[in-house]
């Protein structure tokens, strides 16, 4: 696992609390009829884990749409319309979020 040094420090684009992370977007994005640039996602409880996994049918992929849906407050037609180096950086806040690597 890589540590977080000053020569390895978070990107720019993501800031990390004890609620959860801000991830700035590359591209603009409409939700909910609004034009963002950055998104919010709270942290996971067990219970949002939980549900995801029963959503997602056995599908890794559509457990975490869900689950990243239910943290962003998101549908998810919203979700998939990100760019996907967006999604990226949401994957990435999300491992902040779950992780004990020191952030």
């Amino acid at each position: 696992m890589t540590q977080l040094t000053q020569d390895n420090p978070l990107p720019s684009w993501l800031a990390v609390t004890a609620e959860g992370v801000t991830v700035t977007l590359a591209y603009q994005t409409n939700f909910n009829g609004v034009l963002i640039d950055k998104l919010t996602m709270r942290a996971p409880s067990v219970k949002d884990v939980e549900a995801a996994t029963i959503a997602g049918g056995g599908s890794l992929e559509k457990m975490e749409k869900n689950l990243f849906c239910s943290l962003l407050t998101a549908t998810e037609a919203e979700l998939v319309s990100l760019k996907y180096k967006d999604y990226k950086r949401l994957q990435v806040g999300y491992f902040r979020l779950v992780e004990e690597d020191g952030v």
